[in-house]
């Protein structure tokens, strides 16, 4: 690039400024686009992975499952398969499962909460042992969590959610030692459980969590010690994959399972969510890059439109260049430039406008706009000036000095 090329470059954009205004502005969506797209990608992954992380660490999780039962004249039925305290207990043994460091049944149901005349329909109410904190990886806010002494003495007190905390008290009410009455049991809030949002199933927010022996004395009534669901906690991150064995291997054992039949359990960690988490972030900034990149080719597309509009208008002016002793590369490099600087300044708007844009939330996602992804954006806003500017700049190049003086 000469300074008489790029002089000359300059001169031919602000000639029709509003014609390249226009061109730029197409650039300028694509990259804008690109970093755009790509950083909400970026910030759904990353929250991905945070709802994930916070199903525990090294945790293990044990799920009953529907197989089909006995028949009837409406065909098949399903049974629900329990999980049960001899299941905890051969579970709980370091002998068969070294790899397992904790264990906690749950013990879920759902119902209404009552307070001072406001009723709430419950998403969760989910009796556990102490060391589901751990499991799980809870947190608090406010308060306490249960306790040994809460198990053993069948204690009233429950952990609450924000989402039941929001709908059952509103604002402006500490929840910490109020009294709610959830089915007509009366239940004391001891403690109140940091947020964690939706994990895209349901929402982890509305729950209250209290004594499992509460739960199964005062709310199920229930005295069969099955349970809804068991968490685990492997000894550490890279015992995870043998504590799931040992697990599957002992529930094959209590529940009777023949080699070869399907379990009527489901057991999966937050290990393998989280890997599938990331395989499928990947993919989805992959597909939004795809539609940004698009939307930055088809602002190319107007480039290289724009460029041979030019080429014909200035036709004479090339023949006239020619005659007077222009070299075939110096038209060449003229309308080379132009095309580039285009695209550049568009790509620099751009990027400008992608970055200001990844500042705000965007449908609950805050995009992660990275340094990569600009100067990935930008170069390739210059990239595609040059090659959708080659064209019509060989063109122009190409044309003869006495029949470009010729044409009108």
């Amino acid at each position: 690039m000469t300074p008489d090329s790029l002089l000359v470059a300059i001169r031919g954009i602000l000639s029709n400024k509003m014609r390249s205004a226009l061109t730029m502005l197409g650039i300028l969506i694509g990259t804008a686009s690109v970093i755009l797209l790509v950083a909400v990608g970026a910030g759904i992954s990353n929250q991905v992975q945070s709802q994930i992380g916070k199903l525990g660490t090294n945790a293990v999780y044990i799920l009953n499952e529907k197989h089909a039962g006995g028949r009837d004249r409406g065909g098949t039925i399903s049974r629900e398969i329990k999980l049960t305290k001899d299941d905890v207990r051969a579970m709980s043994d370091p002998h068969r499962a070294p790899d397992v460091a904790r264990i906690s049944p749950v013990e879920s149901t759902s119902g209404t909460v009552t307070w001072n005349g406001t009723t709430y329909a419950l998403g969760n109410f989910a009796g556990v042992e102490t060391v589901w904190k751990d499991i799980r990886n809870v947190h608090l806010t406010e308060g306490r969590w249960l306790t040994d002494g809460d198990q053993a003495t069948r204690a009233k007190v429950g952990v609450i959610g924000t989402t039941v905390i929001d709908h059952v008290f509103g604002k402006g009410v500490d929840p910490l030692g109020q009294t709610v009455s959830f089915n007509n049991v009366f239940i004391k809030i001891v403690g109140v459980l940091e947020h964690r949002g939706s994990n895209g199933t349901y929402d982890q927010d509305d729950i209250i969590y209290a004594p499992i022996t509460t739960v199964f004395d005062d709310i199920v009534g229930d005295s069969t010690d099955t349970y809804s669901a068991i968490g685990v906690q492997a000894a550490s991150r890279d015992a995870i994959n043998p504590a799931v064995a040992e697990v599957t291997s002992i529930l094959r054992q209590t529940h009777g399972i023949k080699p070869g039949d399907p379990p009527d359990f489901k057991v999966f960690n937050a290990a393998d969510l989280m890997a599938a988490g990331k395989a499928t972030a990947r993919s989805f900034r992959i597909l939004l890059a795809i539609v940004a990149g698009i939307t930055l080719l088809i602002g190319g597309i107007g480039v290289m439109n724009i460029m041979l509009v030019t080429v014909t208008e200035r036709t004479r002016e090339i023949g006239i260049r020619k005659s007077l002793g222009a070299f075939t590369r110096d038209i060449l490099l003229q309308f080379l430039v132009e095309a580039v600087l285009l695209a550049g300044l568009g790509g620099i708007i751009g990027s400008a406008a992608g970055i200001t844009a990844g500042h705000f939330r965007i449908a609950a996602v805050q995009p992660i706009v990275s340094v990569g992804t600009v100067v990935l954006a930008f170069s390739v806003s210059v990239l595609i000036g040059v090659f959708f500017g080659a064209y019509p700049a060989s063109r122009a190049a190409a044309l003869r000095p006495i029949e470009a003086l010729r044409y009108e």
